[in-house]
């Protein structure tokens, strides 16, 4: 219908003009024949004349010949010129949109500019008819004309007129208008948690009440959309923990005598790469550790004072190897070796020295295991000495594939086979060059154990036998152990002060002997016990034996 309305080009302010084929009051009684006779060129249909006689007659008075087929023709009185037509009110409502501009809103009766709401559902076109929903009362935007009444005419429901609104501020959020499903509605009470994070706000539509606690919501809605009342309680909030015990740390090394040493117990110095990559690779310290059924290893190595004091590398290496194949027949191989503080590469000589050690073991560990559970102590001293013969030769052979004398690698080994079948309580020692075994034993210090010569002094002695020179070994069978047995493995950092300080016997006996394995941190902190002029690197690889 609106397509038809705007291509009449005729104003919709006055009545309507009929059709061509529609007969019009004002005409004379004779107009049907004439415009049927100028339809015709000029010669009027018979039927047609004759309904055009008849609807003048009707119009004059109702005089006039008419015919069956008119008889027939129901009568249609068609509206004075004066009478306004039904949709003369649509009509005016139309041209008034798109012709006019809209009158302001009266107070009160919408959203002022700074309260328009800036998003909603979408407005409808000029061309959809508006009618009353059974339910819902027309949108508060619109404002729809009256009616213009007429007497025997139909009433149509006016067509809405739009408003329009300045934009609100960008920071506006509305509520749309439309009736649509999900608009229009307040929003629900705002939680506990909600209130208790935004507080109050001033704003239209914020919260504005005390900080619920606890309990049911209660309240209600004002007119400007403020929510006022006691909202639901949510989840209770988690608080930040605040810790009131501070973490515990070891501090500093403990140490013998009224005063420590005086160089610092921390890495200081490094060495460079560019004078020796090998050097600078070397950790300032390690730990490590392994556990099997009723045998628990602790192991750690230190660089010196001297060493960092004055940016060398650690010369002692360690090694914690399984050797053997999977079951109850491997071995457990504890090792240390002491790098000489004179050879140029004795850090590099010690690493190898562990290395090479524990290849050449593991391929004997079957004949070595089989003599640790007979007790064969020849055999077993004859296989440890072919396995340290081999390790001498290929360091030596190492040092010549770099170009470097053999004799800058030289270095101490000593070694522990502990056989992982607990019924076997037999151990085996094989050592080149000096350094410590000990035995603690129920709270007492056994220095001894392997080193009858070893007066217990703590007289530091710089000759020693040493690899790749040296390649005959020592070896032979431990005692068997007994449960709650620590079994020490040392090189000369560590056995010759504690040979010569009775505080530090103390010191780690009371932190290895009373059966409770420390954790490697702790450990690596009690190895580090200070003594006075006792400044060597220090590695020790401890052997707690527990019931089986």
């Amino acid at each position: 219908m609106g397509n038809d309305m705007n291509s009449a080009g005729q104003p919709r302010s006055g009545p309507r003009r009929p059709g061509p084929w529609e007969p019009d009051a004002r005409e004379p009684a004779d107009g049907g024949r004439a415009y049927a006779d100028e339809a015709h060129g000029g010669q009027g249909h018979p039927g047609q004349e004759r309904a055009g006689q008849g609807r003048a007659g009707r119009a004059d008075g109702g005089s006039g010949d008419t015919d069956r087929a008119d008889a027939r023709q129901p009568d249609l009185p068609w509206p004075e010129a004066r009478e306004p037509d039904p949709l003369d009110a649509t009509w005016q409502s139309v041209d008034q949109f798109f012709t006019h501009q809209p009158e302001a809103d009266a107070p009160g009766s919408g959203p002022t500019p700074s309260t328009a709401p800036t998003a909603g559902p979408p407005r409808p076109s000029p061309a959809t008819t508006y009618g009353p929903t059974p339910h819902a009362a027309p949108p508060a935007s619109y404002d729809p004309a009256p009616p213009v009444p007429s007497s025997g005419s139909v009433q149509r429901q006016p067509m809405p007129r739009f408003e329009e609104h300045t934009p609100p501020p960008s920071s506006y959020e509305p509520t749309p208008a439309s009736p649509m499903p999900g608009y229009g509605q307040r929003p629900s009470a705002p939680s506990a948690r909600d209130a208790a994070e935004s507080g109050s706000d001033s704003g239209s539509g914020a919260w504005s009440g005390s900080r619920p606690e606890s309990g049911s919501g209660s309240g209600s809605w004002s007119e400007s959309g403020a929510w006022s009342g006691r909202a639901e309680a949510g989840p209770p909030r988690e608080e930040p923990v605040t810790r009131t015990v501070p973490v515990p740390v070891l501090g500093a090394p403990r140490h013998s005598g009224p005063k420590p040493p005086l160089y610092a117990p921390e890495p200081l110095e490094l060495p460079s790469v560019r004078q020796d990559p090998a050097a600078a690779l070397t950790p300032d310290m390690v730990v490590d550790g392994a556990g099997y059924g009723a045998l628990t290893v602790r192991a750690a190595s230190v660089r010196g004072d001297s060493h960092r004091y004055q940016g060398e590398p650690r010369q002692d290496s360690l090694a914690v190897v399984r050797l053997g194949a999977p079951g109850a027949d491997g071995l457990l191989l504890l090792a240390v070796a002491d790098g000489v503080g004179s050879a140029a590469r004795s850090h590099v000589g010690s690493q190898e020295a562990c290395r090479l050690a524990a290849m050449e073991l593991d391929g004997l560990s079957g004949e070595l295991s089989e003599t640790l559970r007979v007790g064969d102590g020849p055999r077993f001293a004859a296989l440890a000495d072919t396995a340290v013969g081999r390790v001498a030769t290929l360091l030596a052979h190492r040092a010549r594939e770099r170009g470097d004398d053999p004799a800058a690698y030289a270095t101490t080994l000593r070694a522990l086979l502990v056989p992982l079948d607990p019924r076997v309580r037999t151990r085996g020692f094989l050592a080149v060059g000096d350094g410590g075994t000990a035995l603690l034993r129920a709270g007492a210090w056994n220095l001894s154990l392997t080193d009858p010569e070893h007066d217990g002094d703590g007289m530091i002695d710089t000759r020693t036998a040493a690899l790749p020179h040296g390649h005959r070994a020592r070896a032979r069978l431990l005692a068997p152990a007994l449960p709650g047995d620590v079994l020490v493995l040392c090189t000369d950092g560590l056995s010759t002060p504690l040979a010569g300080d009775a505080g530090m016997r103390d010191f780690l006996g009371s932190g290895w002997g009373t059966g409770t394995v420390p954790a490697p941190a702790d450990f690596l902190w009690q190895l580090q016990y200070r003594v006075k002029s006792y400044d060597d690197d220090r590695t020790a690889v401890v052997l707690w034996e527990a019931a089986p």
